[in-house]
């Protein structure tokens, strides 16, 4: 029997990540490579819960760390401090991702394949056309499904023309409309209630590292940054555990408004002038609005990285 080859996205993982994981395996299998499988790195969100649901399949297996020498493949992530533990001992086979390279290194030669696409998945879905594969309606679904979660409906600045062709191609596939299921699939995943503080700035929250300098940018999606910003001092103090607990420099927590694509952003630490400098912003009661700023990946991570 092969060894397994485990297919992951990154931790605190979101809709791309899980549904990339799940459309890599599939069409690895149709490829005729039939030892790959989905895992994840940690708990499934809400919104990536309505998309299983839905479709009425299984999350992959969780794991926490990976033995030296087991072979992966990363889809949407390259970065080592986002990944699994023990990556650095794993040997890497293949990335699919649309982020920036940055703290990679491997001891072998490997597949790479990245491009500045708004969502995995749709790099996914030019690999199903080049090899010719016929693309389900599942398939189809957990596909248009991350797209619309990454380009939150192709309102993001990260969206590109082939994102835009994709979920139209996907769309007919899968047999649905897709404004009223992507509203639908957004709105569940802004569903905060029931988080406690901590879990809220560890929701989505992914480590970065600038000339020794190490930030995180956690960021929720909502429909009301009000009702999200009334538990400020309990999230200030969930963020400054963070920040005492990691050695962190800066720690920014992003609210964003689906509907309206506006963001507040909360900021602690000794290095909050990157912030300010980043969106010409003061920050006042340790927050600021940032208007049209929705992307982690275009607009805020680039922008604070290169004033940290």
């Amino acid at each position: 029997m092969e060894k397994e080859v485990f297919i992951f996205g990154h931790k605190k993982p979101d809709t791309d990540s899980i549904c990339a994981s799940l459309v890599r395996e599939r069409l690895d299998k149709k490829n005729g490579w039939n030892c790959t499988v989905a895992k994840r790195l940690g708990k499934v969100n809400k919104e990536t819960q309505y998309v299983l649901n839905y479709l009425h399949i299984e999350a992959p297996e969780m794991i926490d760390e990976v033995e030296e020498g087991q072979e992966v493949c990363l889809v949407d992530h390259n970065e080592f401090k986002q990944s699994v533990e023990g990556i650095e001992k794993a040997k890497i086979l293949s990335v699919t991702d649309h982020h920036r390279i940055a703290n990679f290194e491997t001891a072998e030669p490997l597949y790479y394949t990245a491009k500045p696409y708004g969502c995995t998945c749709t790099i996914l879905f030019e690999e199903y056309k080049t090899f010719g594969h016929e693309i389900s309606k599942e398939e189809a679904i957990l596909m248009a499904s991350a797209i619309i979660s990454d380009t939150l409906l192709l309102k993001s600045p990260t969206t590109t023309e082939h994102d835009k062709k994709a979920l139209t191609e996907l769309e007919k596939i899968a047999g649905i409309n897709i404004e009223e299921y992507g509203l639908e699939m957004l709105k569940a995943g802004t569903d905060l209630g029931d988080f406690s503080e901590a879990e809220l700035v560890n929701l989505d929250a992914k480590e970065f590292e600038k000339d020794e300098n190490r930030f995180v940018i956690a960021q929720v999606n909502t429909v009301s940054i009000e009702d999200v910003l009334k538990r400020q001092e309990d999230l200030e103090k969930a963020m400054n555990s963070e920040i005492e607990k990691k050695g962190l420099q800066l720690f920014a927590f992003v609210i964003t408004d689906i509907l309206n694509s506006n963001s507040e952003i909360i900021a602690l630490g000794n290095r909050t002038d990157a912030v300010e400098k980043a969106f010409d912003v003061k920050l006042e009661n340790h927050r600021a609005l940032l208007k049209n700023v929705v992307s982690r990946k275009k607009q805020l991570l680039p922008n604070i990285d290169k004033n940290m």
